[in-house]
């Protein structure tokens, strides 16, 4: 299976996406996947082929500031949630998606959340893996201190924040060949690292999160909530809560598996994600 490498230009910026196929004829509808911070597109590189398989088009962005998408100033993009909220909106024209089914992960999938309760005619099913989904979700001090000026300034422009990041949410090490594709924005430029300290000083999750936590209730398509149980930043007690209240919704629990799920064990995320994707409207 071959997952092209995309890049397309949207208004000042370019986003750089990969793409995977669906295999066969399909009609069904495209997955579009949103990674979380520090990560990449490539993080769902053993998802997307086994969602094509599926017949799905799947579709992996690397958010702008992060990995090969374009990492503008803040003087020209905000780094805010309601800029990335923006520029996810006129990604998504751009590809002319005119509804698909949503996947995000990690801190970031802040953004995508809140994208998917502001356009719910867009998203059809939503997927969501170890995500602040409520005001108890704070981010984590490995995470919070790359937006502390100076402090950050120094620790974003250092490219082993990727491994300590990464493995610092779950209980396993990431190959080396993996590392060197999540550290290379890092070595090419000290941009991706000022775009990181814009992100996290602007995700301001406590305003954020209580807009998250009024809007999934309020949805009525399927909603699957899709836990890594061994994230040491997002206990299962948030998907426990949230799961109660949603109209259409389901828990799936992954045991052994960290905050970054779709890194720690692709093959349960893809066997969770797929016959949720399949499933038939009732």
């Amino acid at each position: 299976m071959v997952i092209a490498e995309q890049r397309i230009k949207v208004g000042k910026l370019t986003w750089f996406y990969r793409e995977a196929e669906p295999v066969g004829t399909s009609d069904r509808l495209p997955v579009l996947l949103l990674h979380g911070l520090v990560a990449q597109s490539y993080s769902w590189r053993k998802v997307m082929p086994a969602l094509a398989e599926q017949g799905f088009r799947a579709i992996a962005p690397d958010w702008i500031g992060h990995g090969f998408s374009d990492k503008p100033d803040r003087r020209d993009f905000s780094y805010t949630a309601e800029a990335f909220v923006e520029a996810l909106a006129e990604f998504v024209e751009a590809l002319e998606l005119a509804r698909f089914h949503l996947v995000v992960q990690g801190f970031l999938g802040s953004v995508g959340l809140l994208y998917a309760l502001r356009y719910p005619d867009r998203v059809e099913r939503l997927a969501i893996l170890n995500a602040p989904i409520s005001p108890e979700a704070k981010l984590p001090w490995k995470i919070k201190q790359f937006g502390i000026p100076l402090v950050g300034d120094m620790l974003t422009q250092d490219p082993i924040l990727v491994d300590r990041t990464l493995e610092g949410g779950g209980p396993y090490q990431v190959d080396d060949a993996d590392l060197d594709v999540y550290r290379r924005p890092f070595l090419k430029s000290s941009d991706v690292g000022r775009a990181l300290l814009a992100t996290v000083q602007g995700l301001n999750l406590a305003k954020v999160t209580p807009e998250i936590a009024a809007g999934l209730p309020q949805r009525t398509h399927p909603t699957l909530l899709l836990w890594g149980l061994d994230d040491p930043w997002l206990p299962l007690s948030l998907a426990e809560a949230c799961f109660e209240t949603l109209q259409d919704g389901d828990l799936v629990k992954l045991d052994q598996v960290g905050h970054y799920a779709q890194e720690d064990w692709a093959e349960k995320v893809a066997e969770a994600i797929s016959p949720f994707l399949r499933k038939m409207a009732v």
